[in-house]
């Protein structure tokens, strides 16, 4: 009887998970640059194991009890589009702008820039955009972005060239609110060299049709969850009483 409660409450709570990850994702349907979401589920038996003289042994037997896992990011890029804005810039391939904030260093795909007082690339709210030879300047008068990422003034004069890294483990970086991810100190960066297109965005990759289809079947499996909950407990009461009338 209690593995059927066990059952029953696991699936509703990778249900809860994976409505919060579909949330989150219809919230960024307008981030530039985002990559949706999924869950990845596991099982009781594959989480749960000890060492044995070497071999890994499953702990238990029984009722199979889902188990939410890690939220691995898409890695489809989003459209580019057009949009005719010089500091717009995008990334056609892997990698990340480095972005350095007051806390920290944050990459991010979102290249919709502007620049600061001192003429600095900036991602506003978040930090400057680092290249090679620290925050990216652009001039006043003028600046183009080649496709190799270097940035050149309005006469034609190298300034830098734009950094974008890639981590070691994607999967391993933390999404902020804010759309950009956030770097810890044992993460591993490598510098890539992607095409990067000037005056041009990379949209979210949420499909918007795709999501709320999903959420509206994990809202019906978390509804059947709790119905077969509720069911599950009358017949706990009613063979309790049962058992107490013998």
């Amino acid at each position: 009887m209690f593995s059927g409660f066990y059952t029953i409450a696991s699936g509703m709570m990778m249900n809860q998970k994976e409505l919060n990850v579909a949330a989150n994702n219809l919230a960024n349907v307008r981030t530039n640059g985002y990559r949706s979401k999924r869950l990845v589920k596991t099982t009781f038996d594959e989480t749960f194991v000890r060492q044995m003289n070497g071999q890994n042994t499953v702990i238990g037997s029984g009722s199979t009890i889902n188990l939410a896992g890690a939220e691995m990011p898409s890695h489809k890029q989003g459209e580019i589009q057009d949009t005719g804005k010089n500091y717009d810039l995008a990334i056609g391939g892997d990698g990340y702008f480095v972005i350095q904030g007051e806390n920290g260093t944050y990459l991010t795909r979102n290249g919709h820039f502007s620049t600061d007082e001192e003429g600095n690339l900036i991602l506003p709210g978040v930090g400057m955009v680092m290249g090679d030879g620290g925050p990216v300047y652009v001039d006043e008068n003028g600046f183009n972005v080649g496709k190799d990422g270097i940035v050149y003034d309005d006469e034609g004069n190298e300034l830098d060239q734009v950094q974008i890294m890639n981590p070691d483990d994607v999967n391993a970086l933390t999404l902020n609110e804010n759309g950009t991810y956030s770097v810890g100190a044992g993460d591993n960066l490598t510098q890539v060299y992607p095409s990067v297109y000037q005056g041009k965005l990379e949209k979210s990759g949420v499909d918007l049709n795709t999501e709320m289809t999903r959420t509206m079947e994990v809202q019906r499996a978390f509804q059947s969850c709790a119905k077969a909950l509720t069911i599950l407990d009358q017949m706990n009461q009613k063979s309790a009483s049962d058992i107490g009338k013998l």
